[in-house]
């Protein structure tokens, strides 16, 4: 009932999002500031909002997907939105800090938008639009990688003192990585994006394994594998994106969120590959990353166990562990996720030491993301050519041997005995 194709939006919800980040990165900056996305024009009655060009990905865009629809989104998929706001640079141009304070109000006029009461200026326009509970706007990220340009960080203060003035509990998201930021120059999170070709991005597995413990965490709101293996979108692209994940999940005390980029793509005007999701005016697919995704839903408020792996000369894999409840029927499962990256196929003994609850012999399952060959992808013709499959684990226990496929994602989730401490 909010305006999107449910078919697309489903998706989307079946991924359990923790975020949503929006409107985009160049999207939002614009190769020329007169065509960024800017705020106050999405919003109101559709036919009333003027559209404007995104020279960014070369389109006409109406702009019925707005900073309403974003946020409507959002609280649709329960997501906690992240708005990426135009902090006075495009990609051609940059606004003084001497001149910035218009753009500075500006967003903290967004900021009310989204979370002001009925009775204040932007907030009554949210309400007469149908929604008059305030969202629940807790993230403000400001530019999209523009630490590098001269005027960001004397802008990004600006933005910084102004919006933490009116809503000190909005955590916000600075450009510049971890080692710029200080007391003088504060952010509650800092933004990484992670382009790589996937054996680079197999490699950064172990990307955050020495970054100092203490101060801001990251948001990896943006990583993709790109080049010629990458395809439209293939199964190894796939693998190493999900090494890159396990890397994170094992980093989740200085990592506090990521996000796959791009999410969408319209087949027919295709200028960026891979992409997680591919539509058309009426099917859609989702690529070997999107069902790679799905491996990972569970993960938030998950508890982590240390793993190790230990294989003779073969570095292809790595693995992480975790328990999760199901919301279903609260039941608790042990969940192993290793990644095959490699061309050969693995016996391995997996052993469980260490948890309070034993693995029930019946009830675990596996799943398997794999194919025929690593550049396999997905179409409209064949949209699960590449896509996890289920299969039960017969008698689960806490030593037991496995099989792990070459170039796979496979899953074990062991379901576990109840807690003595459970509710009956």
């Amino acid at each position: 009932g909010h305006g999107f194709r449910k078919d697309l939006a489903s998706m989307l919800a079946n991924l359990k999002p923790q975020f949503l980040k929006f409107p985009g990165g160049n999207y939002a900056m614009g190769q020329y500031l007169r065509n960024a996305f800017h705020w106050g024009e999405t919003v109101g009655p559709w036919e009333e909002r003027p559209g404007h060009v995104n020279d960014a990905w070369g389109y006409w865009t109406d702009d019925g997907l707005g900073f309403f629809e974003f946020l409507q989104l959002a609280e649709d998929l329960g997501a906690s939105p992240v708005w990426v706001v135009n902090d006075g640079a495009s990609i051609n141009e940059e606004v003084p800090t001497a001149i910035i304070a218009s753009l500075v109000k500006d967003v903290v006029d967004g900021i009310e938008f989204a979370r002001g009461g009925v009775n204040t200026t932007w907030g009554s326009v949210r309400a007469a639009m149908g929604h008059p509970q305030p969202f629940k706007l807790d993230y403000v990220s400001i530019g999209n990688q523009e630490c590098w340009m001269l005027y960001y960080r004397g802008n990004y203060q600006k933005f910084y003192s102004a919006i933490k003035a009116a809503y000190p509990d909005i955590n916000i998201i600075s450009s510049c990585d971890k080692s710029t930021i200080s007391a003088s120059n504060p952010a509650d999170l800092y933004d990484v994006h992670v382009y790589a070709s996937s054996a680079n991005m197999f490699s950064r597995t172990s990307m955050f394994d020495n970054t100092p413990r203490s101060g801001p965490k990251a948001i990896v709101s943006e990583y993709a594998v790109t080049g010629n293996d990458a395809g439209k979108g293939t199964l190894v692209a796939a693998l190493a994106e999900a090494a890159f994940l396990v890397g994170l999940e094992k980093n989740s005390d200085v990592v506090e969120m990521a996000s796959c980029a791009p999410l969408f793509v319209n087949d027919n005007d295709r200028k960026w590959s891979p992409d997680a999701i591919v539509f058309n005016s009426w099917q859609h697919y989702g690529c070997p990353n999107y069902w790679m995704l799905h491996f990972f839903k569970d993960s938030s408020g998950a508890t982590f166990h240390p793993t190790t792996m230990q294989v003779s000369n073969y570095d292809q894999m790595v693995a992480s562990a975790i328990t999760w409840q199901s919301p279903k029927d609260k039941s608790t499962y042990l969940k192993i996720k290793v990644v095959n990256f490699g061309s050969k196929a693995v016996d391995l003994n997996i052993t469980v030491t260490g948890l309070e609850s034993g693995i029930k012999s019946s009830g675990s399952k596996k799943t398997v993301l794999t194919s025929g060959a690593p550049l396999d992808e997905n179409s409209f013709e064949q949209p699960e050519k590449v896509a996890p499959v289920l299969s039960p684990v017969a008698d689960a226990k806490q030593q037991m041997g496995v099989s792990v496929s070459p170039y796979s994602l496979t899953s074990f989730d062991l379901l576990l005995e109840p807690s003595k401490h459970s509710a009956i």
